[in-house]
Protein backbone atom coordinates (compact mmCIF):
# COMPACT_ATOMS: atom_id res chain seq x y z
CA UNK A 1 0.00 0.00 0.00
CA UNK A 2 1.38 3.38 -1.02
CA UNK A 3 2.57 5.65 1.80
CA UNK A 4 0.61 8.55 0.29
CA UNK A 5 -2.54 7.05 1.77
CA UNK A 6 -1.25 7.56 5.31
CA UNK A 7 1.04 6.03 7.89
CA UNK A 8 0.56 2.48 9.06
CA UNK A 9 -1.23 2.51 12.39
CA UNK A 10 -1.43 -1.16 13.32
CA UNK A 11 -1.55 -4.68 11.91
CA UNK A 12 -4.85 -6.12 13.10
CA UNK A 13 -4.81 -9.88 13.54
CA UNK A 14 -8.12 -11.61 14.23
CA UNK A 15 -10.14 -14.69 13.30
CA UNK A 16 -11.32 -14.34 9.72
CA UNK A 17 -14.86 -12.90 9.63
CA UNK A 18 -15.61 -14.62 6.32
CA UNK A 19 -14.15 -18.13 6.44
CA UNK A 20 -13.83 -20.52 9.41
CA UNK A 21 -10.53 -21.64 10.90
CA UNK A 22 -8.51 -18.91 9.24
CA UNK A 23 -6.58 -15.96 10.61
CA UNK A 24 -6.98 -12.52 9.08
CA UNK A 25 -4.16 -9.97 8.96
CA UNK A 26 -5.29 -6.44 8.16
CA UNK A 27 -2.82 -3.54 8.01
CA UNK A 28 -4.64 -0.32 9.02
CA UNK A 29 -3.46 3.12 7.89
CA UNK A 30 -4.35 6.40 9.58
CA UNK A 31 -5.52 8.52 6.66
CA UNK A 32 -7.06 11.84 5.73
CA UNK A 33 -8.32 11.78 2.15
CA UNK A 34 -11.12 14.31 2.52
CA UNK A 35 -9.47 16.81 0.19
CA UNK A 36 -7.74 14.25 -2.02
CA UNK A 37 -10.49 12.31 -3.81
CA UNK A 38 -7.98 11.09 -6.39
CA UNK A 39 -6.01 9.41 -3.58
CA UNK A 40 -9.14 7.55 -2.49
CA UNK A 41 -9.58 6.34 -6.08
CA UNK A 42 -6.02 5.03 -6.07
CA UNK A 43 -6.45 3.30 -2.72
CA UNK A 44 -9.62 1.60 -3.94
CA UNK A 45 -7.87 0.52 -7.14
CA UNK A 46 -5.20 -1.13 -4.98
CA UNK A 47 -7.82 -3.10 -3.07
CA UNK A 48 -8.23 -0.89 0.01
CA UNK A 49 -11.35 -0.53 2.18
CA UNK A 50 -12.32 2.02 4.83
CA UNK A 51 -13.39 1.64 8.44
CA UNK A 52 -13.90 4.88 10.35
CA UNK A 53 -10.84 7.10 9.95
CA UNK A 54 -8.69 4.21 8.72
CA UNK A 55 -8.16 2.50 5.41
CA UNK A 56 -7.01 -1.10 5.34
CA UNK A 57 -6.31 -4.03 3.06
CA UNK A 58 -5.90 -7.77 3.48
CA UNK A 59 -2.49 -9.33 4.00
CA UNK A 60 -3.51 -12.78 5.22
CA UNK A 61 -0.90 -15.55 5.28
CA UNK A 62 -1.54 -18.39 2.83
CA UNK A 63 -4.96 -17.06 1.82
CA UNK A 64 -6.18 -14.92 -1.07
CA UNK A 65 -9.91 -15.64 -0.82
CA UNK A 66 -10.87 -11.95 -0.49
CA UNK A 67 -11.02 -10.46 -3.96
CA UNK A 68 -11.85 -6.74 -4.27
CA UNK A 69 -14.73 -6.37 -6.72
CA UNK A 70 -16.01 -3.39 -8.71
CA UNK A 71 -18.67 -2.61 -11.31
CA UNK A 72 -17.60 -0.64 -14.42
CA UNK A 73 -20.54 1.73 -14.58
CA UNK A 74 -20.59 2.38 -18.33
CA UNK A 75 -20.71 -1.36 -19.09
CA UNK A 76 -23.18 -2.50 -16.43
CA UNK A 77 -26.49 -3.78 -17.76
CA UNK A 78 -29.65 -4.25 -15.72
CA UNK A 79 -31.03 -7.77 -15.66
CA UNK A 80 -34.73 -8.49 -15.67
CA UNK A 81 -34.80 -9.12 -11.93
CA UNK A 82 -32.98 -5.83 -11.33
CA UNK A 83 -35.74 -4.01 -13.22
CA UNK A 84 -38.35 -5.81 -11.13
CA UNK A 85 -36.63 -4.70 -7.91
CA UNK A 86 -36.33 -1.10 -9.09
CA UNK A 87 -40.01 -1.04 -10.06
CA UNK A 88 -41.41 -2.76 -6.97
CA UNK A 89 -39.11 -1.42 -4.28
CA UNK A 90 -38.79 1.97 -5.92
CA UNK A 91 -42.57 2.35 -5.67
CA UNK A 92 -42.51 1.43 -1.96
CA UNK A 93 -39.47 3.25 -0.63
CA UNK A 94 -38.44 6.87 -0.46
CA UNK A 95 -34.71 7.51 -0.93
CA UNK A 96 -32.72 10.31 0.67
CA UNK A 97 -29.00 11.02 0.36
CA UNK A 98 -27.14 13.04 2.96
CA UNK A 99 -24.26 13.08 5.40
CA UNK A 100 -23.73 9.97 7.56
CA UNK A 101 -25.77 10.05 10.76
CA UNK A 102 -25.46 7.92 13.90
CA UNK A 103 -28.34 7.74 16.37
CA UNK A 104 -30.15 5.14 18.44
CA UNK A 105 -32.58 4.43 15.62
CA UNK A 106 -29.71 3.40 13.36
CA UNK A 107 -28.02 1.41 16.12
CA UNK A 108 -31.21 -0.60 16.60
CA UNK A 109 -31.61 -1.16 12.87
CA UNK A 110 -27.95 -2.19 12.51
CA UNK A 111 -28.22 -4.74 15.33
CA UNK A 112 -31.49 -6.17 14.01
CA UNK A 113 -29.90 -6.55 10.58
CA UNK A 114 -26.81 -8.24 11.97
CA UNK A 115 -28.71 -10.76 14.06
CA UNK A 116 -31.50 -11.27 11.53
CA UNK A 117 -29.06 -12.03 8.72
CA UNK A 118 -27.07 -14.47 10.82
CA UNK A 119 -24.03 -12.17 10.90
CA UNK A 120 -23.60 -12.22 14.66
CA UNK A 121 -24.93 -13.43 17.99
CA UNK A 122 -27.12 -11.43 20.39
CA UNK A 123 -24.12 -10.73 22.61
CA UNK A 124 -22.31 -9.12 19.64
CA UNK A 125 -24.67 -6.15 19.40
CA UNK A 126 -22.95 -2.77 19.17
CA UNK A 127 -23.70 0.57 20.79
CA UNK A 128 -23.88 4.10 19.40
CA UNK A 129 -20.19 4.79 20.01
CA UNK A 130 -19.13 1.67 18.09
CA UNK A 131 -21.37 2.49 15.13
CA UNK A 132 -20.01 6.03 15.05
CA UNK A 133 -16.42 4.74 15.01
CA UNK A 134 -17.31 2.35 12.17
CA UNK A 135 -19.57 4.46 9.93
CA UNK A 136 -20.17 7.86 11.50
CA UNK A 137 -16.67 9.29 11.31
CA UNK A 138 -14.69 9.16 8.11
CA UNK A 139 -11.39 10.08 6.49
CA UNK A 140 -12.86 10.92 3.07
CA UNK A 141 -16.02 12.22 1.42
CA UNK A 142 -18.82 9.93 2.59
CA UNK A 143 -22.55 9.89 1.95
CA UNK A 144 -25.51 8.06 3.42
CA UNK A 145 -28.34 6.54 1.39
CA UNK A 146 -31.52 6.33 3.50
CA UNK A 147 -34.47 4.14 2.62
CA UNK A 148 -37.86 4.93 4.13
CA UNK A 149 -41.07 2.90 4.04
CA UNK A 150 -43.49 5.77 4.57
CA UNK A 151 -41.95 7.35 7.73
CA UNK A 152 -40.04 4.27 8.90
CA UNK A 153 -36.31 4.02 8.26
CA UNK A 154 -35.85 0.48 6.90
CA UNK A 155 -32.37 0.69 5.35
CA UNK A 156 -29.12 2.65 5.42
CA UNK A 157 -26.10 2.45 3.13
CA UNK A 158 -22.88 4.39 3.68
CA UNK A 159 -20.62 5.04 0.69
CA UNK A 160 -17.32 6.81 0.06
CA UNK A 161 -16.97 9.06 -2.98
CA UNK A 162 -13.74 9.76 -4.82
CA UNK A 163 -13.00 11.66 -8.02
CA UNK A 164 -13.95 8.76 -10.32
CA UNK A 165 -15.25 6.04 -8.02
CA UNK A 166 -17.74 5.23 -5.28
CA UNK A 167 -17.14 2.60 -2.60
CA UNK A 168 -20.02 0.80 -0.87
CA UNK A 169 -18.79 0.74 2.73
CA UNK A 170 -21.73 -0.97 4.45
CA UNK A 171 -25.46 -1.48 4.03
CA UNK A 172 -27.83 -2.54 6.79
CA UNK A 173 -31.58 -2.91 6.65
CA UNK A 174 -34.67 -4.47 8.20
CA UNK A 175 -34.13 -8.18 7.59
CA UNK A 176 -37.86 -8.78 8.07
CA UNK A 177 -38.55 -6.92 4.82
CA UNK A 178 -37.03 -9.48 2.49
CA UNK A 179 -39.92 -8.84 0.10
CA UNK A 180 -38.37 -5.47 -0.72
CA UNK A 181 -34.87 -6.75 -1.61
CA UNK A 182 -33.40 -3.66 0.04
CA UNK A 183 -29.80 -4.81 -0.37
CA UNK A 184 -30.16 -5.26 -4.13
CA UNK A 185 -32.15 -2.04 -4.42
CA UNK A 186 -29.38 -0.18 -2.60
CA UNK A 187 -26.68 -1.38 -5.00
CA UNK A 188 -28.82 -0.37 -7.98
CA UNK A 189 -29.47 3.09 -6.52
CA UNK A 190 -25.73 3.48 -6.00
CA UNK A 191 -25.16 2.55 -9.65
CA UNK A 192 -27.70 5.24 -10.59
CA UNK A 193 -25.87 7.77 -8.42
CA UNK A 194 -22.54 6.88 -10.04
CA UNK A 195 -24.05 7.58 -13.45
CA UNK A 196 -25.56 10.87 -12.32
CA UNK A 197 -22.30 11.99 -10.68
CA UNK A 198 -20.07 10.92 -13.58
CA UNK A 199 -18.21 8.16 -11.70
CA UNK A 200 -16.54 5.23 -13.49
CA UNK A 201 -16.64 2.50 -10.84
CA UNK A 202 -18.74 1.25 -7.96
CA UNK A 203 -16.62 -0.82 -5.56
CA UNK A 204 -18.54 -3.49 -3.66
CA UNK A 205 -15.86 -4.50 -1.17
CA UNK A 206 -14.66 -8.10 -1.16
CA UNK A 207 -15.99 -11.06 -3.07
CA UNK A 208 -15.43 -14.30 -1.14
CA UNK A 209 -16.53 -17.41 -3.02
CA UNK A 210 -16.65 -19.54 0.13
CA UNK A 211 -18.94 -17.17 2.06
CA UNK A 212 -22.68 -17.31 1.36
CA UNK A 213 -23.16 -13.66 2.36
CA UNK A 214 -20.49 -12.43 -0.07
CA UNK A 215 -21.17 -14.50 -3.20
CA UNK A 216 -24.12 -12.35 -4.31
CA UNK A 217 -21.72 -9.68 -5.54
CA UNK A 218 -20.78 -11.78 -8.56
CA UNK A 219 -24.37 -11.47 -9.82
CA UNK A 220 -23.67 -7.91 -10.97
CA UNK A 221 -22.12 -8.25 -14.42
CA UNK A 222 -19.94 -7.33 -15.99
CA UNK A 223 -17.71 -6.83 -13.00
CA UNK A 224 -13.99 -6.84 -12.28
CA UNK A 225 -12.15 -8.63 -9.47
CA UNK A 226 -8.61 -7.90 -8.31
CA UNK A 227 -6.69 -11.17 -8.45
CA UNK A 228 -2.96 -11.31 -7.71
CA UNK A 229 -2.72 -7.55 -8.12
CA UNK A 230 -4.53 -7.32 -11.46
CA UNK A 231 -8.13 -6.41 -12.27
CA UNK A 232 -9.77 -9.26 -14.19
CA UNK A 233 -13.08 -8.81 -15.99
CA UNK A 234 -15.97 -11.27 -15.60
CA UNK A 235 -18.90 -11.13 -18.01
Amino acid sequence: MSQEFGSKFIDVQEPCPYLPDRQAVLPFYLSDLRYRPEALDKALAEGARRSGIFIYHTQCPNCSACEPIRIPIDDFQLRRRHRRVLKKTGAALRVEIGDPVVDQQRVNLYNRHKIGRGLGKPDSEIDERSLREFLGITCCESREFRYYLEKELVGVAVVDVGLEAMSAVYCYFDSNRGDLSIGTFSVLKQVEACREWGLKYLYLGFYVAGNEHMRYKSNYVPHERRIEGEWVRFD
